[in-house]
């Protein structure tokens, strides 16, 4: 009889995929990869399971990572200390040889090398790579010289890279490096992973855009854990950040997903990237898991 629920109870979870593959199979996703999920050895795994059982269905994915604990951990190794301005990393020329070294070398290769050895297909990218991202100097209040150093803000998306991997069935591995423009030409700017998501997936048109992050997702009540909000839209969600229900490192988040809705793509989810195989639970079961914004 155990035998029996535990068949059925599985046949009842792909029965109830199935919708969800029929609407998505074309589709393109945007993943931001981040957070305790590029740490944690089992959450890496059941991330890249994920990813390429996405695309195995037929979805197209767009993997974009960042890399911040990476980037610490060899800034320290080489005895630099790290500098912030409002919360924000200053990125001088030696940091960021540092930021593209680790991001476009070992954190980006690591992850396509995983991708390929579980069987899906991937490539491997920088946002410099072929133009793909182009960013002028971001410019921010109370720093030196009033900029944040080599840290760039997006101005264009290179969507022609990207199309003919998706066309394949590849999944393009995107480290959130820029290529500068203007008095930047010939530099790279250090770009944040979240917007650079964001952006890569207003340009492609894309279905959805989708954070992973360290918390459950927007929680109505930032001190209660349990006040997770499954679904808003975009009027709801300005009011939240009226009510300072959206503070600190949530802010840059929904703002990016803002903008990813502005610009075309249909929906964004902020989700926990510590539950195992929260991609999955989030796109193909009806509950969901995480923040649902449209």
């Amino acid at each position: 009889m155990k035998e029996t629920i535990t068949t059925g109870s599985r046949a009842e979870i792909l029965i109830q995929a199935l919708p969800y593959i029929q609407k998505f199979r074309g589709k393109t996703l945007v993943v931001k990869y981040g957070g305790n999920a590029m740490i944690n050895g089992d959450l890496k795994a059941a991330v890249i399971e994920d990813i390429i059982l996405l695309s195995c269905v037929g979805i197209r994915i767009v993997l974009v990572h960042g890399g911040g604990p990476e980037i610490e951990a060899m800034l320290a190794a080489l005895g630099k200390e790290s500098r912030f301005v409002n919360g924000l990393r200053y990125t001088d020329d030696e940091t960021m040889e540092v930021v593209q070294m680790v991001l476009c070398g070992k954190v980006n290769k690591d992850i396509t090398s995983l991708i390929e050895n579980a069987g899906g297909r991937a490539i491997g990218l920088s946002g410099i790579d072929g133009g793909l991202l182009r960013a002028k100097r971001f410019r921010a209040e109370g720093s030196p010289g009033g900029d944040l150093g080599l840290v760039g803000e997006i101005e264009a998306v290179n969507t022609e890279i990207l199309l003919p991997l998706l066309d394949a069935g590849v999944i393009p591995v995107i480290s959130s490096v820029a290529r500068g423009t203007g008095s930047d030409a010939g530099k790279s700017l250090n770009i944040n992973a979240d917007t650079a998501a964001a952006h890569i997936a207003a340009a492609l048109g894309a279905e959805k855009l989708v954070l992973m992050t360290d918390v459950r997702g927007l929680l109505r009540d930032v001190n209660d854990s349990d006040s997770l909000i499954h679904r808003l839209d975009r009027g709801e969600l300005e009011q939240l950040k009226k009510d300072g229900a959206v503070t600190r490192g949530m802010i840059p988040k929904v703002d990016c997903c803002t903008l990813a809705l502005e610009h075309g793509v249909k929906r964004a989810h902020i989700l926990d990237g510590r539950v195992p195989h929260v991609l999955l639970i989030e796109i193909f079961t009806d509950e969901g898991i995480g923040t649902m914004i449209e």
